[in-house]
């Protein structure tokens, strides 16, 4: 029986060749200073931190990396101005000022967003406001944010921004020019408000750069290789039993401080190393991605963002040729896989037609759906609403008598504050280690974000330049946007083979699978289609793609044809369980 991974999704073993390089790594040389468990955005954040001072650190995942809460984001890199009304300004401030510096060091993956917030009245929730920022709850009935209090919110929010902003100052619209604007809004608006911030695309993608960076400095890391139990020596280290969920095989690894940035899994995750704790409390946020022209010219390339009735924020968010909608935020009951439910899609057509009244929408616009566990600190009788998105670390010193490994959890953050949040665990475990950071990550490119084209003009000149008579500008376009100046790197590797591509689609080749396979650590056949491109995302996977990718990873990874058929049977299995995806293969 398999394990669930930090998705909920269940791991199976398949007919493999020999062991993984990334395990081998690791079980050749079994220990390091530092493990960090868990591989969603902040372990790897502070993987590549703690790899660039120098210090020999080793990270597991036990799904594959960004499958839980780092992927299933809103795609957003954002200040948080909802977070101004819980008083979080240290938050606020420090997201804006990593929101640009995001824009910045990743700008291969990490664009501008303009965002439209539509408004209904002028002065509503006023006199509410101060009780929701006091007591963190909703007092009475759900009174609406009117323009005064947006204005007010916008204007402290522009204010984060001077530091190093490089994003335009907001602008407010009343009605006739709002509609003039966006002319499929409702009629009853008062005004809108429109800023900017900033989206991620690829937010699986961009993870695997920042874990690249650290494994090019000198940090060993695999997926798909979870942490079984921990016992303590009494050299001050711990010993962890590490478990391949491809193979089933199990080893021990050594190390003397713990990180544990297994999101809403820590608890567990320190259960399983003997020493429980109830420090997290996530909540359940689910999206659905919509194939709806009419809802994406509707848009005009804007988010619209905006509070629905119930007072929950919500947004509507054009994403290429999709539209992404979202988000609930519900306590979540860890027993349960995390799923959109029917509930939830009604409250998604509820809240477009709360904006767009004649736009219809129904279940078959539908190609994709996601849900994460939210990271948060346990909230007792909070409202999910109003749980804080900062984050803090608790420290478990070593048992009595010394023995036994340091362990650092972390409870709560967000994607935005991801690089900032690493360096602060990472300065953490240095203090713990006695040494002195040696660079900092502030200015340091991130991964094919690294001389990537300024302007619109440098990214067609690349494109022109890497060009040949059987790649065309669509294909090689598609590269850039990907890999980001990473490309250069798979296109030497394109070219230095015959290769040809898939029948099912324009957008791989059998040879970038190939290298994906060969430097990308592929585990299953589902990781392709998620987190190493956007295909499920878009609603592009069809049987013929399923058994194409399965086909040409079949040599590299080393599935038989036992083995072949089975990841088929796995991707359809958690494309239907977990994303409401039904595809059907073209074989037996």
């Amino acid at each position: 029986m398999g394990l669930k991974d930090s998705s909920g999704h269940t791991n199976s073993a398949t007919a493999r060749g020999a062991e993984r390089e990334s395990v081998s790594r690791l079980r050749r040389r079994p220990n390091a200073r530092v493990l960090i468990i868990g591989g969603g955005i902040n372990g790897v954040g502070t993987f590549r931190d703690l790899a660039l001072q120098g210090v020999d650190v080793a990270l597991v995942e036990r799904g594959d990396y960004c499958q839980g809460a780092s992927g299933a984001s809103s795609h957003m890199i954002h200040g948080g101005i909802r977070y101004l009304e819980n008083g979080e300004f240290r938050l606020v401030r420090e997201s804006v000022v990593e929101r640009n510096r995001l824009l910045r060091i990743a700008p291969h993956y990490v664009k501008p967003l303009q965002t439209t917030i539509p408004i209904f009245s002028t002065f509503s929730g006023v006199l509410a406001a101060p009780l929701r920022f006091l007591t963190h709850k909703q007092q009475g009935k759900t009174k609406e944010r009117g323009a005064f209090l947006i204005k007010l919110g916008l204007s402290l929010y522009d204010s984060f921004s001077r530091d190093g902003g490089s994003v335009p100052r907001h602008q407010f619209r009343t009605r006739q020019k709002a509609l003039a604007e966006l002319p499929m809004l409702h009629p009853g608006i008062k005004y809108t408000a429109t800023y900017f911030d900033a989206s991620v695309h690829n937010p699986e993608r961009l993870t695997l750069d920042v874990l690249q960076d650290g494994e090019k400095a000198g940090g060993r890391a695999s997926n798909y290789l979870s942490l079984a139990s921990v016992g303590s020596n009494a050299d001050g280290s711990s010993t962890a039993t590490l478990r391949d969920e491809l193979t089933g095989k199990e080893f021990t690894f050594t190390a003397d401080v713990i990180v544990n940035t297994t999101g809403a899994w820590v608890d567990l995750t320190n259960q399983a190393m003997g020493a429980p704790t109830t420090f997290m409390g996530g909540t359940k946020g689910s999206h659905i991605v919509l194939d709806h022209p009419g809802l994406l010219t509707a848009c005009k390339g804007r988010e619209i963002f905006f509070e629905h009735t119930d007072g929950r924020i919500v947004l509507i968010y054009p994403m290429g040729d999709r539209v992404l909608v979202g988000t609930t935020d519900v306590d979540a009951d860890m027993a349960e896989d995390a799923v959109c439910t029917d509930e939830e899609i009604d409250y998604f057509f509820e809240l477009i037609g709360h904006v767009f009244p004649d736009i219809t929408v129904n279940r078959g616009q539908i190609v994709y759906t996601f849900s994460g566990v939210r990271p948060l600190p346990r909230h007792d009788a909070t409202q999910p609403g109003f749980v804080s998105r900062d984050y803090r670390i608790e420290r478990r010193a070593p048992e009595a008598g010394g023995s036994g490994a340091v362990v650092l959890s972390l409870v709560g953050g967000k994607w935005t504050t991801f690089r900032a949040l690493a360096e602060h665990l990472a300065d953490d475990v240095l203090a713990e280690l006695g040494t002195e950071r040696k660079i900092s990550t502030a200015k340091l490119a991130i991964g094919g974000g690294s001389a990537f084209p300024e302007s619109e003009a440098g990214i067609q000149k690349w494109i022109k330049a890497h060009m040949t008579a059987t790649r065309d500008a669509d294909r090689t376009a598609g590269l850039l946007t990907r890999y980001g100046t990473r490309a250069e790197e798979v296109i030497s590797y394109l070219d230095a083979g015959p290769d040809r591509l898939l029948r099912s689609t324009r957008e791989l080749s059998v040879r970038e699978l190939h290298f994906m396979a060969a430097h990308e650590q592929i585990g299953h056949l589902v990781d392709v289609l998620i987190r190493r491109t956007s295909l499920a995302f878009r609603g592009l996977v069809t049987g013929e793609l399923l058994n194409e990718v399965a086909e040409a990873l079949a040599g590299p990874l080393g599935w038989d044809a036992a083995g072949v058929a089975a990841e088929i049977n796995h991707a359809q299995e958690v494309l239907k369980r977990y994303h409401g995806v039904e595809v059907h293969s073209l074989v037996a």
